[in-house]
């Protein structure tokens, strides 16, 4: 029996990975659904390589464009904000890959989860904004597998491990394209520039999180709930080679780590067939060809962002969904060069102070989805202040 799969972001860098690993496995795996958002070309082709019976397209524009150009074939369209909720609810669906950039992939991911279905969660954001809801939907029900290289990575060093037994997980960080830049040079930062990352190769906005480290205090948010670990559980280690995607220390001081070289697709199959691995084509790890590996620990002053992830995961309740929906705010206006780089933290900082926390209600998201509006209209005005 092969597995259904329903990929929602398809055209997006993890749902292309991903939808590379079916095609080299196609004994293994069958496309049920996808969503997408507006990239229609790419998501045709997708359509016509795969033949889901089931797609949908978050513009409602770009959604009824679709639907003239696949006139020839037999699928079912949905769209809007509710599409991909649907495809992620699908009856026929065993295992839903959740790569949806941002906020927006919180409502699917949920929807996934109540369906009963196993989720290959690769956004991290459903987690940051909402991990204390997600998490007790999806306990004792259905299986959460981390898709992000990081988390993935500890959820590999955990297996057969006790909980009780773990000190530290241990996250690593490349420290990005600025890891070594003279802090008076950040306010010289292009949006090119912040785009080149020296490992990795991914999407626009998770690459300039990466660039601020951003990306990294989301994943501790993200593993503080994934992993069942506290704030004081969780460290963060620049490793500039991108090797060691993340390690576990344990109480007598053994600590367990995951190597591999960086490409999503390790992660990502290991999500799609897990617990059996998959074998593939990448080229192997020659750690002599490497010679060595480095840590240090991240500079603060540079990367403030990481410290707010960490503030954010005590402070709790509606805090982390600020947080994210302020980041994401303030990385589109860098992208637009509406602010300068440096300006992301200051404006995501200035955000958080303002907003009067909440506490989460049991399954009710609305408080969480009211704070991520809030904030986003709170950063937009600060930005209009700030301008360029």
């Amino acid at each position: 029996m092969r597995k259904r799969l329903a990929i929602l972001g398809s055209t997006g860098s993890i749902g292309v990975n991903t939808l590379d690993i079916v095609q080299q496995h196609t004994e293994k795996f069958t496309v049920v659904g996808l969503a997408a958002g507006s990239n229609i070309d790419l998501l045709e082709q997708q359509i016509r390589c795969f033949h889901p019976p089931y797609v949908s397209v978050f513009d409602l524009q770009r959604a009824k464009e679709l639907r003239e150009r696949t006139t020839d074939l037999a699928i079912e369209i949905f769209e809007g904000v509710h599409g991909a909720s649907t495809i992620a609810s699908l009856a026929e669906v065993d295992l839903v890959v959740s790569a949806i950039v941002g906020g927006a992939g919180l409502s699917p991911t949920l929807a996934a989860i109540r369906a009963g279905k196993d989720v290959a969660i690769a956004n991290k954001e459903p987690l940051v904004m909402a991990g204390e809801v997600v998490m007790r939907e999806a306990k004792g029900r259905v299986q959460l597998l981390p898709v992000d290289s990081e988390h993935n990575a500890i959820f590999q060093a955990l297996a057969g491990q006790r909980h009780v037994d773990v000190r530290r997980l241990i996250l690593t960080a490349s420290g990005g394209p600025f890891r070594t830049l003279p802090w008076e040079k950040f306010n010289e930062i292009t949006v090119h520039a912040a785009l080149q990352h020296p490992n990795w190769r991914m999407g626009r906005k998770i690459t300039i999180d990466s660039a601020t480290l951003m990306n990294k205090a989301l994943e501790v948010i993200e593993a503080r709930w994934l992993f069942e670990v506290s704030a004081d559980q969780l460290d963060v280690v620049v490793h500039p080679q991108s090797i060691v995607h993340s390690l576990v220390e344990f109480v007598d001081g053994s600590m367990i780590a995951q190597l591999g070289i960086p490409d999503m697709r390790i992660p990502i199959s290991y999500a799609l067939n897990y617990p059996a691995r998959l074998p593939n084509t990448l080229p192997q790890l020659n750690l002599a060809q490497i010679g060595t590996l480095t840590f240090e620990p991240p500079d603060l002053r540079r990367f403030p962002c990481l410290q707010l992830g960490f503030e954010a995961i005590k402070a709790s309740g509606t805090v982390p969904a600020v947080l994210n929906a302020a980041n994401e705010t303030t990385v589109e206006a860098f992208l637009n060069e509406k602010i300068h780089f440096n300006d992301i933290p200051i404006i995501i900082e200035e955000t958080l102070h303002r907003h009067d926390a909440k506490p989460l209600n049991d399954g009710d998201i609305g408080v969480i989805l009211d704070a991520d509006r809030w904030a986003r209209e709170t950063a937009a005005s600060i930005i209009q202040c700030r301008g360029r």
